[in-house]
């Protein structure tokens, strides 16, 4: 396919505009949804922020530089500069110098740069001409030129310059064509000699007239009616429906049938059992490929504090959680493919229709989508709500929508419950998400029909086309997830397992009467293999009495009498309280608690542990569902309090989802414990 013709210079008409290079330049980047506007400023930035393709994901403006000189702001998709929504008061902000990103000088943008779909051209230059009346230099970027050209509807570049009097540059922002152009188009927009009518009315008959003098001769929007045809089943109240859960039920049974692999190869890297890689050289690998970390830690330390504390602490009880990574890899990746292709847009049209009843309309769609990430721009994201009672009843329900720090527990305890069964882990994993979302939805209809009273306002929104998923983008978006969620590994859940293990090393207290009596019949056995097994058995029975008479197994006890009715032991019960620090750290608190055979892995090791009797597991069957409905259901995220208070206006609401959301969980927990008991 040959290049494009590009036009880096304006008409003749068009008054050049030269800035002083004292300062770098700063160019706004505005658009309609769906034009692929953020996927632009990433390719000019060489950044990698969030795409989405439905209105609402983006309510900030961000920078980045796109060559020296040349700041890009990016600011929310918008289709009009006129609504009353928080988008359109952002970008009318930032176009007016009265808003800047976090950090940035308060200023009125240089010039303008607006993203065009090429394929949709007369709706689009309606926004180009509310940027125009602005009496801002700007420049057009004809975006996704080629899926115009596939359908015989890409725009004369030159033609459009000329009716526009500034530079159009046609491009593909997820190939990276035309972006040098681009870029050079910035450096020297122009200010537009051409004023757009004031009325809408006019403006509508102004972008109808300049797409036709500057389209292919007879070309017409086409329809593609294997999309019409897709859309009639995925938008249908009940196939629509249907359809969504099998594509959600088949996402969680790759991710655990795929996930198997490199979760073993992991556990092995910790806790040893890796034979493929015991041939390796040098010897130090082989060390690690027989005893995992934790075996090498010991191995390499003398007995005392020191090794007990980074082999059984740091080492076991960051392993527990690492182990977890495929997962949350996976799950982002495969997401991420979904939400590129344009599926999720067609979710969001969807769910419009099914969230009426409960008082919520589709933007709060994209609100709940985000919080399965994180609550954190969940509730951010709420700010495209048009209406504030609305706002606040998808700012108390978003935190019920299950995010990555759950992910962990659920793996653990659905891989617990169906052990070697991923059918079944899928199933319950699913489950999870749809408990969460219905929560979620009720606490909705409740507030909506008491404390939040009124009527939500429809969704408006343009179904995007479908596209071939991009495998980097959905690389990169994974690489970031799994970074940011190592680091949170690597610091936060770190400090509380250093934190956790001291609470269970200390005091040291001596071993019980029973432990030393049996270490004598040990020594005075005949049989090797009836003394080891002795001398094992008194070692689990030091380990866990220790453990019970520590400070954490005090602490433990002292909350047991909350969590006993819910069927938690005193481990379980510091393994709750611990996770409303950070969720993902309760398998690593499981870890540092439970005692076993030092040579099987964290999670055999939490599989297998057993309550101060020595005989009945922690996690019983009753437990393990009664546990897992908890952790779906409760409030145990600190900053998203935080978030609650700032973005609602007032305290009191976060107290308030704090409250309903611990309350609903003990309650659901408790009927799922003596159901299942």
């Amino acid at each position: 396919m040959s290049a494009p013709s590009t036009v880096q210079a304006a008409a003749p008409e068009a008054v050049r505009v030269v800035h002083p290079r004292t300062r770098p330049l700063r160019v706004a980047l505005v658009g309609n949804p769906n034009t692929g506007k953020t996927t632009l400023f990433n390719g000019l930035c060489g950044l990698r922020h969030k795409t989405s393709n439905f209105p609402g994901t983006t309510q900030e403006a961000r920078s980045g530089r796109a060559g020296d000189g040349v700041e890009i702001v990016d600011l929310p998709g918008v289709y009009s500069l006129e609504l009353d929504l928080s988008e359109s008061r952002v970008c009318r902000d930032v176009l007016a110098g009265t808003l800047a990103p976090a950090g940035q000088e308060t200023r009125a943008p240089d010039a303008v740069c607006v993203v065009v779909d090429s394929a949709n051209l007369e709706r689009n230059l309606t926004l180009v001409g509310e940027v125009m009346r602005r009496r801002l230099p700007m420049a057009v970027a004809l975006n996704m030129i080629d899926v115009a050209r596939s359908r015989g509807v890409a725009p004369d570049a030159a033609a459009l310059s000329g009716a526009l009097r500034c530079p159009v540059v046609p491009c593909c922002a997820r190939s990276g064509e035309g972006l040098d152009a681009l870029r050079a188009a910035l450096a020297e927009p122009a200010l537009p000699n051409a004023t757009p009518p004031g009325t809408v009315e006019g403006l509508e008959d102004w972008a109808a007239a300049t797409a036709r003098s500057v389209l292919p001769a007879g070309a017409r929007p086409l329809i593609d009616r294997a999309t019409d045809r897709a859309d009639r089943v995925l938008t249908h109240p009940v196939a629509g429906l249907a359809v969504f859960g099998l594509v959600m039920l088949g996402l969680f049974w790759t991710i655990f049938r795929l996930a198997e692999f490199p979760m073993a190869l992991i556990e092995g890297v910790f806790s040893g059992q890796a034979a493929w890689v015991a041939a390796w050289q040098p010897a130090w690998l082989r060390v690690i490929a027989g005893e995992g970390l934790v075996g090498a830690v010991r191995h390499a330390l003398p007995d005392g504090i020191i090794e007990d504390f980074l082999a059984g602490g740091v080492v076991a009880g960051v392993g527990a959680t690492v182990v977890f990574l495929p997962q949350i890899c996976l799950l982002f990746f495969l997401i991420s493919l979904l939400e590129d292709t344009g599926y999720l847009a067609r979710a969001a049209f969807l769910v419009d229709r099914f969230m009426r009843p409960f008082g919520l309309s589709g933007y709060a769609f994209v609100p709940f989508l985000s919080s399965h990430a994180c609550a954190l721009p969940g509730i951010m994201a709420t700010r495209a709500i048009p209406d504030r009672r609305e706002r606040l009843g998808a700012i108390l329900s978003a935190p019920f929508m299950s995010c990555s720090a759950r992910i962990p527990v659920y793996v653990l305890l659905t891989s617990l419950l169906f052990p070697g069964r991923p059918g079944m882990q899928a199933l319950a994993f699913a489950g999870c998400y749809a408990l969460g979302a219905a929560a979620g939805l009720l606490s909705a209809l409740i507030a909506r029909r008491t404390i939040l009273r009124g009527r939500s306002r429809a969704l408006a929104m343009e179904l995007p086309t479908y596209k071939r998923p991009s495998l980097r983008s959905a690389a990169l978006l994974t690489l970031d997830r799994a970074a940011v969620f190592l680091k949170k590994a690597g610091t936060n859940i770190l400090a509380i397992t250093i934190v956790l293990w001291w609470l269970s090393a200390y005091p040291k207290v001596e071993a019980p009467p029973e432990a030393a009596s049996i270490r004598e019949q040990a020594a005075l056995a005949t049989d090797p293999a009836e003394a080891e097994a002795l001398a094992t058995h008194a070692d689990e029975l030091a380990a866990r009495d220790a453990t019970a008479r520590s400070f954490l197994g005090r602490i433990g006890r002292t909350v047991q009498p909350v969590f006993e009715p819910l069927g938690y032991d005193w481990q379980l019960s510091v393994g709750v309280i611990a996770s409303f620090a950070a969720r993902e750290v309760f398998a690593s608190t499981m870890a540092v608690i439970t005692t076993g055979d030092e040579d099987a892995s964290a999670l055999e090791r939490i599989a297998e542990a057993k309550r101060a009797d020595g005989v009945t597991p922690v996690f019983t069957p009753a437990a393990s569902w009664s546990l897992l409905v908890y952790f779906v259901l409760a409030m145990q995220c600190l900053p998203t309090l935080a978030v609650t208070a700032r973005e609602s206006g007032a305290a009191k609401w976060a107290l308030l989802q704090l409250v309903w959301m611990c309350g609903v969980a003990y309650a659901a927990a408790l009927v799922v414990y003596h159901v299942m008991a």
